[in-house]
C-alpha cells in the first residue's frame, strides 16, 4: 500500500511508542479525541471514523454521506447531483471533487482507501495515523 505521506517522518518515533504501548494510545485518546472532535465537527461536520481522509477530499467528510461509501460515489447520483437517500442533499461525492479542486494534493482524491475500521471510530485521527493503524495510510 502506500507510505503514509501525510504524517511527518519525525513523528514515527512517537507512532512507535503508540503501537508498542496501547494503553498510552487508549490514554492520550481520551484526551485529544474530544478536542479533535469539537473542532473538526465545528468546521466540517466530521463524523470521527477515526481515519480522517478531509485532507484528501477537499475537507469535506465523506461519513456524512447517507450509505458511507468511502471509495466513490455509489452509482444512485440523480441527474441534479443529489442524494438518492436524501433527495435534498447534494452527493457528498460531488461536493468533495470541487472543493478538492481548490487545495495542493489533488492527485490524493483518486486514491483507493482501505475498508474503514469500525473500532476507531470516536478516536482520534490524528493519533491513529502517527501510530500507522489501518486505514490511515500505512497498511
Amino acid at each position: 500500500m502506500e507510505t503514509k505521506e501525510h504524517v511527518p517522518a519525525m513523528l514515527e518515533p512517537i507512532g512507535q511508542v503508540l503501537r508498542r504501548h496501547p494503553k498510552v494510545n487508549l490514554q492520550l485518546n481520551r484526551a485529544l479525541a474530544p478536542f479533535e472532535n469539537s473542532a473538526k465537527v465545528l468546521l466540517f461536520s466530521c463524523n470521527m471514523c477515526g481515519q480522517c481522509l478531509l485532507h484528501e477530499n477537499g475537507y469535506t467528510c465523506l461519513m456524512n454521506c447517507p450509505k458511507q461509501v468511502r471509495n466513490g460515489p455509489c452509482g444512485g447520483v440523480r441527474m441534479n447531483g443529489h442524494c438518492e437517500v436524501k433527495p435534498e442533499m447534494e452527493c457528498i461525492w460531488l461536493k468533495a471533487e470541487r472543493r478538492s479542486r481548490r487545495f495542493p494534493g489533488r492527485y490524493l482524491f483518486l486514491r483507493i482507501h482501505a475498508p474503514l475500521d469500525w473500532r476507531r471510530k470516536g478516536s482520534s485521527a490524528i493519533l491513529n495515523a502517527v501510530a500507522g493503524w489501518p486505514g490511515n495510510g500505512k497498511e
